[in-house]
C-alpha cells in the first residue's frame, strides 16, 4: 500500500481504517505518510481523524457488549471480550500517534482514547461489583482494557 502524502490519499486511509480494512497494512502506511500541515488541510484532516477515531472507539465499545452479553457465562469468552477491547483500543491508540500528526494533536487524541478506556475500565468495575463472589471484579482488574 502507498504511504498518503496528499489529503486525498488520507482520506482513503481513514476510510480503510473506518472499513476495518487491512488495519496493521494501513498503518504501516500511514506510519510513513507525510502532509502538508497548514491552515484548511490541518482542519480537515483533524475532523476526518477525529471521526474515524470515534467510530472506531463506538464500534470496539459494541463488538466488547455483544461479545460480553455472549460470554457471561463463560469465563474464556468474557476474557476474550476484554483482550479483544483491550487490543482495538491500543490500536486505535498507534493510529493517532502517527509521526505525521503534530506533537499536540498526537497528545489530544492519546488522552481521548485514554479517557475513554479509563471510563470502560471504570465502568467494568463498578458493574462486577455487584458480583458478589469476587469473581467477576477479579477478572476485570487481571485483564484491564485500560
Amino acid at each position: 500500500m502507498k504511504s498518503p502524502a496528499i489529503y486525498k490519499e488520507w482520506v482513503e486511509c481513514f476510510q480503510l481504517l473506518k472499513d476495518a480494512c487491512n488495519d496493521n497494512e494501513v498503518l504501516e502506511a500511514m506510519k510513513l505518510g507525510t502532509i502538508e500541515w497548514q491552515s484548511g488541510v490541518s482542519e480537515r484532516f483533524t475532523k476526518q481523524l477525529f471521526d474515524v477515531v470515534n467510530y472506531r472507539l463506538v464500534c470496539a465499545t459494541d463488538k466488547f457488549h455483544k461479545n460480553q452479553a455472549s460470554g457471561m457465562r463463560n469465563e474464556a469468552t468474557y476474557i476474550q471480550a476484554l483482550l479483544g477491547l483491550r487490543k482495538e483500543l491500543q490500536q486505535i491508540e498507534k493510529v493517532v500517534t502517527i509521526p505525521a500528526i503534530p506533537q499536540n494533536e498526537q497528545q489530544h487524541f492519546q488522552a481521548l482514547v485514554r479517557e475513554h478506556a479509563d471510563n470502560m475500565q471504570k465502568s467494568l468495575e463498578d458493574s462486577a461489583k455487584s458480583d458478589y463472589s469476587g469473581k467477576m471484579l477479579s477478572i476485570v482488574k487481571n485483564h484491564k482494557v485500560n
